[in-house]
């Protein structure tokens, strides 16, 4: 389930235990249920990695990634279930990779030194969570990673993208708005939960075509992008019934309580206040909707 405000929020847990700390070693953990993909083979990515300087923790779409003073990144992609994290896991069985710190090689890189107990000490090392084993664990060369996952692959990011270039890119496609802002070479980093969410906001129908959406309707998108993925990142993501998402130290997200149409079929909009809310199904996913605050398109 994470999408952008939940990676994002991992990213900023992680930054300060880990930028400008060594790694001293990498290892793939027992695990008995379904392995995770991951690549190049241990022993390359061993050779590659121990006694570099984790020089930035960052967010790609959404992915975690960990770039080294080598030139070379780590990118997880926490796909439906996975957790990066720095303190104790939800259980232990589906830890995946860990990633072992040493010390700072230099001041000015944030973050407090490592604590707690020796082997999972709150800061001694990254963990990779994940319940499914859908996630991913890869290791690139900086042209690697260009070629994976550069602007050829990926749209801009959700938080960054202009008014000018939703208005370009949407007007270049017939289908249904919901459905294209699931399109990470269109927009990076929304998933189907807050695409439901930002398109409420937005006044917009989830089946209106793209290429006919208004002016108003481009900047009414626009404003609500920023303001639906600000305030869950504020809120640290969302937690759902499952329980399955948490930040890096394992705490719950809290927007879940602010959702104002997700996972809400039949409960009374609390935007108008005298329609329920809606449920249909695009491109094999669910969208919910208000059909009074969300008027669809005219013929």
């Amino acid at each position: 389930m994470p999408e952008l405000p939940e990676v994002e929020t991992m990213v900023r847990g992680i930054r300060p235990h880990a930028e400008g700390r060594t790694l001293t070693a990498v290892c793939r953990c027992r695990c008995r249920f379904r392995p995770i993909d991951f690549s190049p083979g241990m022993r390359s990515m061993t050779s590659r990695t121990c006694g570099q300087v984790i020089t930035a923790v960052r967010r790609l779409a959404k992915r975690i990634v960990l770039d080294l003073n080598s030139g070379d990144s780590f990118v997880i992609e926490p796909r439906m279930t996975g957790l990066m994290l720095v303190s104790d896991p939800p259980d232990r069985g589906h830890l995946r990779f860990e990633w072992r710190l040493g010390g700072r090689v230099a001041e000015g890189h944030g973050g407090r030194g490592a604590k707690g107990r020796e082997g999972d000490a709150l800061g001694s090392s990254l963990w990779f969570w994940d319940r499914r084993g859908l996630g991913t664990v890869r290791l690139y060369s900086s042209e690697e990673l260009a070629e994976a996952l550069g602007p050829a692959r990926l749209g801009p990011d959700a938080l960054a993208i202009t008014l000018d270039d939703w208005r370009e890119r949407l007007a270049r496609t017939q289908r249904a708005v919901k459905v294209a802002l699931l399109d990470q070479k269109l927009v990076a980093g929304i998933g189907n939960l807050y695409a439901s969410e930002i398109l409420h906001l937005a006044r917009i129908h989830p089946e209106h075509p793209s290429h006919r959406l208004k002016t108003t309707q481009f900047k009414r998108l626009h404003a609500a992008t920023r303001t639906v993925l600000e305030t869950a990142i504020r809120c640290e993501g969302s937690t759902l019934s499952d329980g399955t998402y948490r930040n890096a130290l394992n705490q719950t997200g809290s927007y879940q309580n602010q959702h104002r149409v997700y996972a809400r079929t039949d409960e009374l909009c609390p935007t108008c206040g005298r329609s329920t809310i809606q449920r249909i199904v695009q491109a094999q996913r669910s969208t919910f909707y208000c059909a009074r605050c969300q008027q669809p398109p005219s013929r």
